[in-house]
């Protein structure tokens, strides 16, 4: 039975475990992940672009990037820019990505007063298809609940619809 659909449970009171299935090999979802072009085709939730996407992918390296509400149909969010700023821990291609994720701002200095996130993406081979298994742990269960609270589990859904879309075109 496939499974396109995001699953999403919390283990441990502070971590998020994001679940789901494409229609593509491995190494090209890995791919996806890792060139800032790629990336600019389906980061973000419907509605949001990259225009500023910068990859250093590398352990150590660091990728910084904006996303800007395009959508005139999103109301006041229309035209607000969110800063991300990842940095890269772990990459063992083309299985594991390990990066912290905070907020920035547009020179890249970390936003202290939101939750980071440490993402641990797992891509397992179904042969053709690939599981996505991203574990979100957070610092405390209130970090959690905050990021929670911002829409993060619909965010990532729309983003990960997204991805299978992008996947589709250049499989």
């Amino acid at each position: 039975m496939s499974n396109n659909t995001l699953t999403s449970k919390v283990e441990n009171d502070r971590v998020l475990v994001l679940e789901r299935e494409f229609d593509a090999p491995r190494e090209l979802v890995f791919t996806m992940f890792k060139d800032s072009e790629h990336l600019k085709q389906w980061w973000g939730p419907r509605g949001w672009e990259l225009p500023v996407c910068n990859v250093d992918f590398r352990p150590g390296g660091v990728w910084h990037f904006c996303m800007k509400c395009t959508d005139q149909n999103q109301g006041e969010f229309f035209g607000m820019e969110s800063w991300g700023k990842g940095i890269y821990k772990e990459i063992i291609e083309p299985e594991k990505i390990v990066y912290v994720d905070s907020f920035s701002d547009p020179e890249g200095h970390t936003n202290e007063d939101m939750p980071s996130t440490t993402n641990t993406l797992e891509f397992i081979d179904l042969g053709g298809r690939t599981k996505l298994i991203n574990h979100a742990e957070y610092d405390s269960a209130e970090s959690l609940k905050t990021v929670t609270d911002m829409g993060v589990i619909e965010g990532i859904s729309e983003t990960w619809d997204r991805l299978e879309e992008a996947l589709q075109k250049v499989k």
